[in-house]
């Protein structure tokens, strides 16, 4: 019986608290056993597999909700999967040109406050409040 596979000894296998574990078997992405009558509830071996990949696809970006539609999909649907891991691949594409884009607006203020020698008027300052705009900033600097 020291072999079995309490909540705990899951968890402990797994790399995760019993908190993630409770918390995915309410999602419905890991199933809770029944509890018997005396003792506790024991999870089958498969399960350690299931949350190794519940985290190895949350390393990939994944949701929860996402991942939870991969396991539904489950093996034999390989294009599928394919088909969803292309577009958060896109997604993930878009949010590195929208961050490189913000990057850019932040590097046009501080480049346009180090010139300034106007020191009653902060250009970044004056953008977050809506008086400048990123926009005219990235004209008027370039």
């Amino acid at each position: 019986m020291s072999l079995s596979l309490t909540i705990g000894r899951l968890a402990q296998k797994s790399g995760v608290n019993i908190e993630t574990v409770r918390y995915y078997q309410r999602l419905g992405i890991i199933e809770e056993p029944i509890k018997p009558v005396h003792g506790y509830r024991i999870y089958p071996p498969d399960t350690v597999d299931r949350i190794l990949f519940i985290r190895r696809a949350k390393e990939l970006g994944f949701s929860l909700g996402e991942i939870s539609d991969l396991l539904d999909l489950g093996e034999g649907h390989c294009e599928d999967v394919r088909h969803r891991a292309e577009e958060k691949r896109s997604y993930i594409d878009q949010q590195i040109n929208d961050l490189q884009n913000l990057r850019a607006t932040l590097d046009q203020l501080i480049k346009t406050c180090q010139a300034g020698s106007d020191e009653a008027h902060c250009p970044i300052v004056e953008t977050l409040a809506g008086v400048n705009s990123p926009k005219e900033l990235h004209s008027t600097v370039s």
